[in-house]
């Protein structure tokens, strides 16, 4: 809340000072070509709240989070400038706009089924259960296959499998169980995990 805030009041008061500048200078210079330009403070201010967003935005192995501060901290900056430059009526329509965006809507979110993104390893004997069994049996539960990573390691006489997969929310954490659970019965195999 403070972050919003301080970027909102920073915004609206660089673009009434942008303003205050361009009716100052406007009327000071009443012959030639310069033409002052009001925008200008405001644009910096979006390119500066860009950095300040970027900095909120975490990747966590495969999640992603602080997408939403990032785009609340750009918004309120807009709404800012609005407010700042004088057009009461816009900002306070995008205000309610965000607002409902922000706490409203999620309510509704939950009743959308999302996708998931999990990872699932498999390390076995080198004549154990093959890729397309494996393969087989993770489409099995519900799961789309991104991607596959095979990598053999001869010494040891053993094979690593990776599979990126997606699915639905619902089928994460039994398609995860149920998953485990056959690859526990399959003979050659010596560690799977889930993440």
């Amino acid at each position: 809340m403070r972050t919003t805030i301080l970027a909102a009041v920073a915004a609206a008061t660089a673009m009434i000072v942008s303003e205050k500048l361009f009716v100052e200078s406007g009327s000071a210079v009443l012959t030639g070509n310069w033409r002052p330009d009001p925008a200008r403070l405001g644009a910096g201010v979006l390119t500066g709240i860009g950095f300040l967003g970027a900095g909120t935005i975490m990747r966590q192995e495969n999640i992603i989070r602080g997408v939403t501060t990032a785009a609340c901290l750009w918004f309120v900056t807009v709404i800012g400038l609005a407010f700042g430059s004088g057009e009461f009526e816009v900002g306070a329509a995008a205000l309610a706009i965000g607002l409902t965006t922000v706490f409203v809507l999620p309510q509704f979110e939950k009743h959308i089924e999302s996708d998931r993104y999990a990872t699932l390893t498999v390390v076995e004997a080198m004549d154990g259960v093959g890729e397309d069994e494996l393969r087989k049996r993770v489409e099995g539960i519900g799961a789309y296959i991104k991607d596959v990573k095979l990598s053999y390691d001869f010494e040891r006489k053993q094979k690593k499998i990776v599979f990126d997969i997606r699915l639905k929310k619902p089928l994460l954490y039994s398609g995860c169980r149920q998953m485990l659970a056959e690859l526990a019965k399959f003979p050659g195999i010596l560690q799977a995990s889930w993440e």
